[in-house]
């Protein structure tokens, strides 16, 4: 037992002195390294003054690497050609700006780094660092600053540009389209914006939301805010610009044969009122229909008999608009009679609606059959949409019913005289108490305005067109999350109506109330909306 004893205490003894041994030649690291770099020198200096440089160079005390350098530096004035600017892609002591463009004189010049620059090892950011020079005797120092919202929606976009033209004898408005701006400042992390070291002068304001970065406005894919009236600078002002999508202007833009009788018109903008007459000789009896395609800038032109020929010719009104499209007509095949439902769900206040892919001539009500669960029949109301081509069902719904509709051969009857095989089709209530209902009573109103529940995303779920100091009901509301506005409705035509650049019009007033609305099954929910003079 003591022989035992001692072995034991022999490799404890031992244990302790390796433990002790490892512990002792196992290196630390120090303290992780948590300081951005330091800039040691700057040749030229920063914010030097006469410069007639055609090179900087920043050196730091340790290695550092750019990222998103085009997306997070600012150069204000802009210049054209580009600075060079390299390392790009390595690891370096210095950053090295080889200027391309010839300088304008007794002019500051802004080079924002952003968050471009970090250090190689551990990523440390030298957040917003700024190198200055003037090519005059002074530094211009005044600034221009604000806040940017969005017209429309809620939420703000990030990073949005915000952008100075001058004003001087080579100003037109058409600057914001071909020209790159005199100066450019991101927005930050609230939508605010400070453009700094502008020289005293008269200038367009102006904020872009850019799908292709070049700070030049283009209508179809950009956002803009903009001043209406040029500002001075300096000024004490703090602005706010709204950023809104242009309405685009009407365009057309091409015809096309899609199937054996049925071209394809498609335009920009508002083109659902465009007319659409066909030029070349066709035969008697000769008839032609038109409808809108779902979701798609595209009216389509349906037509019997097929015609053998090479080509026809249109043309293409909307108001003062008139265009000429010749189409080339080749053997396609035709289309064929397919039914969608819009919704397999219903509330009790919604129609059931169906949708067909060739235009309809005809219905019969006596083909058309709806059960309930109870096997009841249902006596609905039929309305066909031409334009649309839609069908739309009313009848009484019940809470917790599901709906069989049964269309047998011959309900429906389209353009080309086909008719439907037998369809089977099925849709569902839910119980009342499923949904929450929501009063809105609104103060301080200017009417007419146009009162809107929004999800999250910025889409409408319910809407309505007020025209005096009533409550406004939204009824079986599915429960969630929702958010309050109202469009002041200024010119009276039931639509929110966006801002022109050109024309010098901003887009109608919104405004949103400043707490979400809760919706919760079964529940009545009151809101009270106080709008601001």
């Amino acid at each position: 037992m003591g022989k035992k004893l001692a072995n034991l205490g022999f490799l404890v003894v031992i244990s302790l002195i390796l433990s002790h041994c490892a512990n002792k030649g196992t290196a630390s690291g120090g303290p992780k390294d948590v300081l951005p770099p330091v800039i040691v020198k700057s040749i030229p200096e920063n914010f030097s003054l006469n410069f007639d440089s055609k090179e900087v160079v920043i050196y730091f005390d340790e290695y550092i690497k750019m990222k998103d350098l085009q997306k997070q530096l600012l150069i204000s004035p802009y210049m054209d050609p580009e600075p060079e600017i390299i390392p790009v892609g390595s690891a370096s002591k210095y950053i090295k700006i080889k200027i391309l463009d010839t300088l304008q004189p007794n002019t500051t010049y802004a080079f924002n780094f952003g968050e471009s620059i970090a250090d190689n090892n551990e990523g440390n950011i030298f957040p917003y660092y700024k190198y200055v020079f003037s090519t005059g005797d002074y530094i211009d120092s005044l600034s221009v600053s604000g806040i940017v919202t969005d017209a429309l929606n809620k939420n703000v976009d990030d990073r949005i540009a915000v952008l100075l033209f001058e004003v001087d004898s080579t100003f037109t408005d058409s600057i914001i389209y071909k020209h790159k701006p005199k100066y450019i400042a991101n927005t930050d992390s609230v939508s605010g914006f400070s453009l700094e070291n502008v020289k005293e002068g008269t200038y367009l304001l102006a904020a872009l939301k850019e799908e292709n970065p070049n700070y030049t406005f283009q209508p179809k894919t950009d956002k803009l805010g903009y001043r209406s009236q040029f500002i001075t600078v300096p000024s004490d002002t703090a602005y706010v610009l709204k950023m809104f999508k242009e309405s685009v202007d009407y365009k057309f833009k091409r015809g096309k044969q899609v199937s054996s009788s049925r071209i394809a018109f498609g335009y920009e903008g508002d083109g659902e009122t465009m007319d659409i007459k066909l030029l070349s000789d066709v035969p008697e009896g000769f008839i032609s229909t038109i409808t809108k395609e779902t979701n798609k800038d595209t009216l389509n032109y349906w037509f019997r008999p097929k015609l053998e020929v090479d080509s026809l010719v249109f043309a293409l009104t909307h108001k003062q608009i008139i265009d000429t499209a010749v189409v080339k007509i080749k053997d396609f095949k035709p289309d064929s009679l397919e039914f969608k439902p819009l919704t397999s769900m219903l509330k009790l206040k919604e129609s059931y609606k169906l949708s067909a892919s060739i235009p309809l001539d005809s219905i019969d009500a006596d083909k058309v059959r709806i059960m309930d669960k109870d096997s009841l029949f249902q006596r609905p109301t039929m309305v066909l949409d031409s334009f649309s081509n839609t069908v739309e069902f009313n009848f009484v719904k019940t809470e917790e019913n599901t709906y069989t509709f049964e269309m047998f051969p011959g309900a429906f009857t389209d353009f080309y005289g086909h008719q439907n095989d037998t369809l089977n089709l099925k849709a569902t209530t839910k119980l009342r108490s499923s949904y929450g209902d929501v009063r809105v009573e609104i103060r301080n109103g200017i009417f007419p305005l146009i009162v809107e529940l929004v999800d999250a995303k910025g889409k409408v779920v319910e809407s309505s067109l007020t025209k005096k100091a009533s409550p406004v009901d939204f009824n079986e509301v599915t429960p969630g999350i929702y958010f309050l506005r109202v469009v002041f409705d200024t010119n009276r035509n039931g639509i929110y109506d966006s801002g022109n650049y050109l024309n010098k019009v901003q887009p109608e007033r919104v405004s949103y109330a400043l707490e979400p609305v809760e919706v919760r099954a079964g529940w009545d929910t009151i809101e009270e909306f106080i709008l601001e003079d």
